[in-house]
Formats: C-alpha cells, structure tokens, sequence
C-alpha cells in the first residue's frame, strides 16, 4: 500500500515534528518533568492512533489492524529500550537536563537504522521464502532466552564501538554541557554525552533484530512495518522521562514480552501450514501483555501490604 507519496509525505511528517521538537519545543536544556512527559507521551500515542485511523479509512480494516498491532509489539518490546536509557545514564553520569538531547539524537539514528533494516529485511522477504521461518526461529529462542535470562545485560565499558571512539577521538574533561564535541588543547575531543549516544545507537541496533522480525512475522507490508516502527520510537523518549522510575516495579513485563516473541516466532514457523489471522495475533498480544500488567500490579499490591 506504500505509494511514493505516501513514503515522502510520511517521512515529510516525521522530520517536521522532530525539527519542531528539538527547534522550539526542546530548544534549552533543561529537565523534562513528569507532567511534560506525560503530556508528550499522550500527545505521540494520539498521534500514531490518528494515523490509524487514517489507515482505516483509505485503506481498509486490514492494513489497519496490522498496523496496530505492529505497533502495539513495537511499543512493548521498546520497553526493554527504557531500561539501557537509565543504565547508560547512570553511567555516563549524563545530567538529567542534557538526557533529552541525546535521546533525540538517538531516535533519529534509530530511524535511520529501522530504515535500513526494513529494507533489507523486505528484499531477503521476497526473494527467499525460507526466511520468514528463520526469524521465527530466532525470534523464540530470543524470547525463550528474554524468559529464563531476563533482558540483555549492557556494559557500556566492553562496547566495542565505544572502545572504537574512545580510540578514535580524545575525550574531553571537565563541563562541556550539551555538546557533543569539543575543544581540548587545540583538538577536536567527543563529550560524555557524545560516547553515551554511540552506546545508545548500538544497544538499538541489538534491540533491532527482535523487533524488526517480530513486525514482519504481523505483516509483510513494508511501509507498514516502517510506519508502526517509526511511531514507536517516536514517543520512547517521553515514555523513558514517564516510566523509567516505575518500570522496575513491573516485574512481570519481560515474561510478557518474551511470551510476545514466542508466539510471533512459531506463527511465523507454522506460517507455511497453519495462517494465524491478523485479528486473532492482535487478540493473542494484547492479552499477553495485559496479564504481565495485571500479574505485576497485583504483586506490586501484594508486597505493599505484606507486614515487615
């Protein structure tokens, strides 16, 4: 369904708005607070169902429903992406006021990544029909692994592409506030903020290959997938400044999302016997995710009101 038009015209869009997010919206740094956070966090997700809708509309109830549903695995699986975003912080010692300048900056290299991984995971789609129960299979063994090992442990210290810039360029002391490059005896040296976004852009890359697949085991579309991806990213960094401090508490959401994988995965495996409808995989998600919500709440509860 993905014309040029409508490629140009969303991409179009999607610059647009984050011109004007880091333009004017985030022009000074500063700390984003809960309340703004929520407000941004609430404002992506209008967004990303309106284009819904729009699906809808000109296009029918089954590209809509894949695209939501696309969408809605996006969004779970970015969950694991909030997490690396705290760890690398705390690491970095970044300051809260400099944290949405590299997040913005990391979601456009997100993009572009996304991007690429589409289009070549649309290429090897069509041409070879054995790929498809590939990535099922690798998508159940990342699920089974995200279920007994729990998320992937980040050490931005032994990150090779870090080890890499470290090598590359010297690094700057003292306050260089929101710059990612400065000057340091007459050289060009990167910023903390700079080697924090190189770790970020390759923890995503990692987080790429499951979430990419898992979109093509909904739909084969590839302005879909490229769409209901790019809508995800776009509100993770105000999901992180919203949940990063709750998240923890949602122990379940891993075993959730893992279940998400699982099942994705073997549809994909099972996909040349057995078709699962679109619908019925979103009913499938949907409740998996929502029992990970509710188990954890309850034991969130549970523990709270267990005595000392």
């Amino acid at each position: 369904m993905g014309t040029p038009t409508l490629w140009i015209g969303f991409n179009a869009c999607v610059l647009a708005l984050l011109a004007l997010d880091l333009g004017i919206f985030h022009r000074h740094a500063r700390a984003v607070s809960l309340r703004e956070a929520a407000a941004w966090s609430a404002f992506w997700v209008a967004l990303s169902l309106g284009f819904n809708v729009c699906i809808l509309f000109a296009h029918g109830t089954a590209p809509a429903v894949e695209f939501f549903t696309g969408y809605l695995v996006e969004k779970s699986l970015s969950l694991d992406n909030i997490f690396v975003f705290l760890l690398v912080f705390r690491a970095f010692g970044i300051d809260p006021r400099f944290q949405h300048r590299v997040l913005f900056w990391g979601v456009v290299g997100a993009l572009v990544m996304r991007g690429g991984l589409i289009g070549i995971g649309t290429v090897l789609v069509n041409r070879f029909s054995w790929i498809l129960v590939a990535l099922g299979a690798f998508l159940v063994l990342a699920g089974v692994r995200m279920l007994f090992e729990g998320p992937p442990k980040l050490h931005p210290e032994r990150n090779p592409v870090l080890r890499w810039a470290r090598g590359i360029f010297p690094v700057a002391h003292g306050e260089t506030g929101a710059r990612f490059f400065s000057r340091e005896n007459g050289r060009r040296a990167v910023t903390t903020l700079f080697l924090a976004l190189v770790v970020l852009e390759g923890a995503d890359l990692i987080f790429a290959l499951d979430s990419v697949p898992a979109v093509f085991g909904i739909t084969r579309d590839p302005f879909l997938v490229y769409t209901s991806n790019v809508c995800a990213i776009l509100g993770l960094r105000a999901f992180y400044f919203l949940f990063a401090g709750v998240l923890p508490f949602f122990r379940y959401i891993n075993a959730g999302i893992s279940a998400v994988l699982i099942f994705i995965g073997g549809k994909m495996i099972a996909e040349p016997w057995v078709r699962v409808p679109t619908r019925v995989s979103l009913a499938v998600v949907a409740t998996l995710l929502g029992a990970a919500l509710v188990a954890s709440l309850l034991a969130a509860r549970g523990s709270e009101t267990t005595p000392a």
